[in-house]
């Protein structure tokens, strides 16, 4: 969610008992203006706060012009201080999805590789020793996660250029109450992967500048979303049930909108046999 906008959206978000002290939210107001400034970031984002043993990471995230480019990722265990996250490649995420259990709260934690089979031993243990993982790492990588599974944006709020870059649709004045009710309104902001293998019919009724990401309506498991409405029916509330913590809101016929997690950074493997 927008830093500017973080107190308010904090209250709108804030039915899922997720929320920062006065502290917090004081610390952040002042520290990710001067974060904007001192990066050259176009925009700022307040990601949100993953919990661990002893200490949390609260995380935010740089954005340039085009929208749609791999964001700077920072985290900061005061909200005051903050340090960059390595860019995410496919192996930390690899790493990451075999790893079991809560954080640590320490950046530098080092997490023992997991089993692994036969096949890669050799790879991984080349060098006789045997290989660690960062909590850091761990941390990036399921940030990567959670963007990739649960990030999302209500319909017409992005658009794409002739030339391929993502910019905020200025003409965006938000969902009606009906459409902002249905899952087929919100995509996930990121590669999409269902709209690449439908039918030249099925993309007969899309709008190439608007329907250019996946809609939330083929998510697998079926019901991972709770969707519901709050403040008196004013504000949509949507809630994954895979990400437990990540809680997305929108308010109606207004340009008000944004996600933020708050969790401990596990996945809800059982989630298929809860629904």
């Amino acid at each position: 969610m927008e830093a500017v906008s973080l107190p308010a959206a904090l209250e709108l978000a804030a039915s899922g008992g997720a929320g920062l002290s006065p502290e917090k939210r004081a610390a952040l107001g002042a520290s990710l203006l001067l974060l904007q400034r001192d990066y050259r970031f176009e925009r700022v984002w307040f990601w949100g706060c993953i919990q661990g043993v002893s200490g949390a990471y609260y995380i935010t995230e740089g954005l340039g012009p085009d929208r749609a480019a791999p964001r700077s990722r920072l985290y900061s265990l005061n909200c005051v201080e903050w340090s960059l996250l390595p860019p995410v490649t496919a192996e930390m995420v690899a790493q990451a999805e075999q790893l079991k259990g809560r954080f640590q709260g320490d950046p530098s934690f080092e997490y023992a590789y997991p089993e692994i089979n036969a096949q890669d031993a050799e790879r991984v243990f080349e060098d006789g020793k045997e290989h660690m993982i960062k909590e850091e790492a761990r941390l990036v990588a399921t940030i990567e996660q959670i963007d990739r599974a649960v990030g999302i944006i209500p319909r017409g709020a992005f658009v794409k250029t002739p030339l391929g870059s993502v910019q905020e649709n200025r003409n965006f004045e938000g969902l009606s109450l009906t459409e902002a009710k249905k899952l087929t309104s919100y995509f996930h902001f990121t590669e999409p992967v269902n709209l690449k293998n439908k039918t030249l019919l099925e993309k007969a009724d899309l709008d190439p500048s608007t329907d250019f990401l996946d809609s939330l309506e083929h998510d697998i498991p079926q019901g991972s979303w709770a969707v519901q409405l709050e403040k008196g029916g004013t504000v949509v509330v949507l809630r994954s049930l895979l990400w437990l913590g990540l809680t997305f809101y929108h308010v109606p016929m207004t340009k008000q909108y944004g996600y933020i997690y708050f969790g401990t950074g596990e996945k809800n493997i059982d989630l298929p046999f809860m629904l």
